[in-house]
This record gives C-alpha cells, structure tokens and sequence, in this order.
C-alpha cells in the first residue's frame, strides 16, 4: 500500500525524489515510516525523480560591486538577504526570460517578472519594489551591471553584492532553486503546454511559497517557516 502511494505521488509529482514523496504519504495519510522503508520501496517500483542535476571554477571579482555575503548566508530574519536571477526556457517555439527575486531566509519568492522579448530588462525593473534595508546579490549579468538599473535603486536602503564572473556557486540558493524549479514547471505543472506562461508561473510562485516542501526548511513551506517562526 505505502508503494501504491508513493508511486501516485510520483505520477503527480515526477520531479521529486523520495524524500519529498514521502513527506507527501505522510501528509495525505499521517502514516510513521522511516526515509529508509520510503527509499526501499522506490528502488522496488522503479521510481526516480526526473530532475537533473553539476561545477564551474570561479571567475573574477565584480569591479562595480564586491562579493558582500561571501558564503555567508545565514539569514536572521525574511528579507534580510535577497538573491535574484534570471532564467530563460522555452514553450513551444518561444523563449521566454524570467526573473526572479528571492529571500534567502525561508526561500520564499518575493517578486519575479517573465518576458518573451529577447534580451528586454523589463523584470529586472519589474521586481525593484521589494527592495529596502537589505543585501542584494545577483551576479555579474548585463542588465544588473548597468549604470541604469544601478541609478533605478538608489533611492532604496540596499547593499549590492556581486558573485564573481562565471561562478554560480557564489549564488547558490536560487542556482540550486533554479533547476529544481525548471524541472517542476516542465514536469509538474506541463510548461511545454502553457497557453498563458505568466499566469502559470503565477500560479507555480503560489505553490512555490504555500505548498512546495522544502528540505532545507525540514519540509515545510517558506510561507509555513517563516509563520511557525513568528514573522508575518
């Protein structure tokens, strides 16, 4: 019965692997099971999660702003520390950017923006109004080293803080994010079909904060982390 579950599980969430999966038996039935049996019972149905996963030697330091976080990512408070990027996938014969801000205490997605005009700065504008009192990292791309959008922001409180050339590993919270989340949207929630991509990755951002379990969090979502912690 447990891999009956499991594998519905799967089939409704492929991208997940066997820990999430189990998270997700758990919730639906309040059943006790160890990762292990969870694990066991994966291997014997064949399950796998669909998602991929890989390492680039660093790159320069910015000259317009210097690395601030330097690995140091332990948030004490939401927006605190905020991280954004950029990443494009294509539907159908149309690429789309898409941009989004993060905050590194709870993961959770404060803004994002998307485009299906090539190389338009549009979101990266689109997400400044989050921005206050916090550290802002990005990394060395085109639109957050320009003059523009670096006179956009100077009327915030913010400190701006740069990974070094070609190094996703000085962002590694929404790099890491970044794939999980491309994964999900082709796998999960049928990307490859979208009649409208806006109001799915609405609708993804909202699953994302609410209902996306998070092993970093213990399995919680970033808006249940954030709450059972007492912030609102």
């Amino acid at each position: 019965m447990l891999t009956k579950l499991l594998v519905d599980a799967h089939k409704k969430h492929p991208s997940y692997g066997y820990h999430r999966l189990a998270r997700e038996v758990f919730d639906q039935t309040g059943w006790v099971f160890s990762d292990n049996l969870a694990h066991k019972c994966c291997k014997s149905a064949g399950i796998r999660s669909k998602a991929r996963k890989g390492y680039i030697a660093p790159g320069e330091e910015s000259k317009i702003f210097p690395n601030e976080v330097q690995g140091c990512w332990n948030a004490t408070k939401p927006v605190e520390i905020v991280v954004s990027d950029m990443t494009m996938f294509k539907v159908g014969k149309k690429y789309w950017e898409w941009t989004i801000l993060l905050d590194t205490f709870n993961n959770e997605i404060l803004a994002h923006s998307v485009t299906d005009v090539p190389g338009s700065n549009k979101p990266y504008y689109d997400c400044l109004a989050v921005l206050n009192r916090l550290v802002f990292h990005t990394d060395q791309g085109a639109v957050y080293s320009s003059k523009a959008f670096c006179q956009a922001h100077t009327q915030y409180n913010i400190l701006r803080s740069m990974s070094r050339g070609g190094t996703p590993t000085d962002n590694p919270i929404i790099e890491a994010l970044n794939g999980w989340m491309k994964e999900e949207l082709y796998l999960d929630f049928d990307l490859d079909h979208a009649q409208d991509v806006p109001a799915l990755l609405d609708q993804y951002v909202f699953f994302f904060n609410n209902q996306r379990r998070h092993a970093a969090l213990g399995y919680k979502s970033p808006v249940q982390y954030k709450t059972e912690l007492g912030f609102p």
